[in-house]
């Protein structure tokens, strides 16, 4: 047997300290003697003993009460529920153009990184039951996070990602392959690797496209988003002094190699090119990859609260009879 509200059966502590309570004032004489030896030889009878204990007939009611409350229950069938989740990996790039301040939040200016950490930290928080890890790149890529499903662990290591931490450079290729370590040898059978860049690929020695034929074999599905504005946008310098300045830089985005590495591996590629843009495209791909659930059979519970309380209404209806009856105290 099963409660559904266990915490409710907590009142019948309070109802056995009332008990006791009651049971101490019994105890005390109402009319004072100057010697009960008249009486000692004198034996209670069964009406004398229902009348000093009927206070236990109303405690048995309102403790049945109180379980019928708590909801017992009996399971008919278990049910078998399987979840499969779904590996991810979230490849971030932390090169040098990533400090480019064209994205706003609240109306304050941020620059790419900040925002798709904050945007990242969203996505990670919507996913149920799927192991997400994550790389970030610059002209090498390496693992911040490995797969987990601890997803504070994650946020917490997202965190951590910052511009400057290694040579600059994009290194798409490499992201990629690093990607596809985490993910090669895992039992899932959908894998995704959601990779977002501002850049060109410019660095390290695996081909992009090279890359993606790989996660194709692998059968891993890559999504593929370019981040930024078209055109100009304004980059922190350090200036005179110590004081950062802002010179409008042209940063390029390659989209047709994006493109062809979400076509490779029957994925999609998005552009954001502002802070709405971007939480829409992490939506978008929450929307289209959410974790299968096979149910298998059924589960039914058995509500045992009815007999419960018709036992207790027993009780309570035996107190009332009794004290109102035989076991009548006059005043």
């Amino acid at each position: 047997m099963i409660f559904k509200q266990p915490w409710i059966l907590a009142l019948i502590i309070i109802t056995g300290i009332l008990v006791y309570i009651s049971k101490r004032s019994d105890l005390l004489s109402s009319v004072k003697f100057s010697s009960g030896k008249l009486l000692n030889g004198l034996k209670p009878t069964i009406k004398i003993g229902l009348s000093k204990n009927l206070i236990y007939f109303r405690a048995a009611a309102a403790v049945l009460f109180i379980v019928a409350l708590a909801r017992p229950q009996t399971p008919l069938e278990e049910a078998e529920i399987h979840t499969e989740g779904i590996d991810i990996v979230l490849a971030v790039d932390s090169s040098g153009s990533m400090l480019a301040e064209d994205f706003t939040v609240n109306g304050k200016r941020k620059n790419r990184l900040q925002v798709v950490k904050d945007v990242v930290e969203d996505f990670i928080r919507l996913r149920k039951s799927d192991r997400i890890g994550m790389i970030t790149f610059a002209a090498r890529a390496y693992t911040v996070c490995p797969l987990t499903l601890d997803y504070d662990w994650l946020v917490k290591n997202l965190e951590r990602v910052k511009i400057g931490l290694i040579e600059d450079g994009t290194a798409v290729g490499s992201a990629i392959s690093s990607s596809l370590n985490r993910l090669k040898d895992t039992e899932a059978k959908s894998k995704i690797i959601i990779l977002l860049t501002d850049g060109i690929n410019n660095a390290g020695n695996i081909s992009p496209l090279t890359a993606a034929e790989a996660a194709k074999a692998l059968g891993v599905k890559i999504y593929t988003i370019g981040a930024g504005t078209e055109g100009m946008a304004p980059y922190p310098f350090q200036g005179p002094w110590g004081k950062t300045v802002y010179q409008n830089a042209k940063i390029e985005i390659d989209e047709d190699t994006l493109k062809q590495i979400a076509e490779t591996t029957n994925g999609l590629y998005f552009r954001a090119a502002d802070t709405a843009s971007l939480k829409d495209i992490y939506k978008e791909i929450d929307a289209l990859e959410k974790t299968p659930v096979e149910e298998k059979g059924f589960q039914e519970f058995n509500e045992l609260f009815s007999s419960f309380l018709a036992l207790g209404m027993i009780f309570l209806a035996l107190e009332v009879v009794l004290s109102n009856t035989i076991l009548r105290k006059l005043p």
